[in-house]
C-alpha cells in the first residue's frame, strides 16, 4: 500500500504532540478532520496506530513501527521543498524564523521591520518557541538558539556571545541594600512546564533553596512583573540598534560561569540555497557583527 506524505505528516503530528487537538493546531485543521483522516489511514494499514485515552494518544506497536520511517519521510519532504524553492532566483516571500521568546520580542520583531523596509518583497514569520522546531523537516527556515546544532543535517551559520546581567526596576533597585547579593534578591522566573529553561537551573545552582517571588509561563508576563518591581530577571545584555526603551536597569552582580550566553544562528544545510533565506541570513550576520563591534 502507498502512504501519502499528507497521511505521514498527520501520523507524525499526533505521535509527537500526543493528542488529536494538539495535532490539529499544528496542522491548522479541525480536530474532526484529524480523527477522520486517521481512521482512514488505520483502515488502510489494517491496524490501530494509537491508543486513545483521557490523557491523549499513545502509539501502539503498529504505530511504533511506522514512526522512524515517517520521520525520515518528513526530512526528505523538507529537502524536496527546499530544492524546489532554490530555483527561485529572487529573494522574495516568507522566511520563517524561530527564536526564544526573549529574542523574538527584543530583537527579531524589530529586525523584521528593518528587513521589510530594505527588501519590500521579503516578510518574516516569527515563531516564538521555547522548544526547538525541526529545521530538517522545514518547520522553520532559520533558528536563533542557545545551543549549537548536533545533527549532521544542520549548519551553524554564526555564533554571537554577549554578557548576561541581572535587571530590576528602578523602584526595586531603590529598595535594595547597597551591596545586594543574588540570595537577597526577589526573583522572577519561569513557571512549569518551563522550570528547566534558563536561567532557572543556573539560579538554582547558585542560590541555595532558590524560590522565586513570581513565576509565569510567558516571557512577556515575566517582563511585566519585573518592570512592576516584583523581582529581578537575568537577561542577555545584547545592545543592538533596535533596542527598545525599558524601565529595567542592570545590577552589577557576578553571575560566575553564567555571566555570558551564546546565540547560534542555525539552518538546514540546504536552506541557504534558497535566495530569500540566504538574504535574511546575511542580514542577520551583519547585525551580529554590528553588535560585536558596538555599532
Amino acid at each position: 500500500m502507498d502512504i501519502s506524505w499528507d497521511d505521514a505528516r498527520l501520523f507524525l503530528a499526533i505521535a509527537e504532540t500526543g493528542s488529536f487537538s494538539a495535532a490539529a493546531r499544528r496542522l491548522r485543521i479541525g480536530q474532526p478532520t484529524v480523527s477522520r483522516r486517521l481512521a482512514a489511514l488505520e483502515y488502510a494499514v489494517g491496524s490501530a496506530l494509537f491508543r486513545r485515552s483521557v490523557d491523549g494518544a499513545a502509539l501502539t506497536s503498529a504505530g511504533e513501527r511506522l514512526l522512524v520511517p515517517a520521520k525520515k519521510m518528513a526530512e526528505w519532504a523538507g529537502e524536496l521543498h527546499r530544492a524546489a524553492e532554490s530555483a527561485d532566483s529572487s529573494p522574495r516571500g516568507i522566511v520563517r524564523v524561530t527564536a526564544t521568546p526573549y529574542l523574538s520580542f527584543d530583537f527579531v520583531a524589530p529586525f523584521a521591520a528593518f528587513v521589510a523596509q530594505k527588501h519590500p518583497g521579503l516578510r518574516l514569520e516569527v515563531q516564538s518557541q521555547i522548544q526547538y522546531l525541526d529545521l530538517g523537516r522545514g518547520e522553520a527556515d532559520l533558528a536563533l538558539r542557545g545551543r549549537p546544532p548536533t545533527s549532521a543535517d544542520l549548519k551553524l551559520v554564526d555564533t554571537l556571545e554577549v554578557p548576561n546581567s541581572v535587571f530590576v526596576s528602578r523602584a526595586l533597585k531603590a529598595r535594595l541594600p547597597r551591596k545586594v547579593t543574588l540570595q537577597q534578591l526577589p526573583w522572577v522566573a519561569w513557571a512549569p512546564p518551563f522550570e528547566a529553561v534558563p536561567p532557572n537551573p543556573q539560579l538554582e545552582s547558585m542560590i541555595p533553596g532558590f524560590s522565586p517571588s513570581f513565576t509565569a509561563d510567558s516571557y512577556l508576563v515575566m517582563l511585566a512583573a519585573a518592570e512592576a518591581g516584583l523581582g529581578a530577571m537575568v537577561m542577555a545584555r545584547m545592545a543592538h540598534r533596535f533596542t527598545r526603551p525599558t524601565r529595567l536597569v542592570p545590577l552589577e552582580l557576578d553571575l560566575g560561569p553564567f555571566a555570558r550566553s551564546q546565540t547560534h544562528l542555525v539552518c538546514a544545510k540546504s536552506a541557504l540555497e534558497i535566495p530569500r533565506v540566504r538574504r535574511v541570513s546575511e542580514l542577520l550576520l551583519e547585525e551580529f557583527q554590528r553588535i560585536r563591534v558596538g555599532r
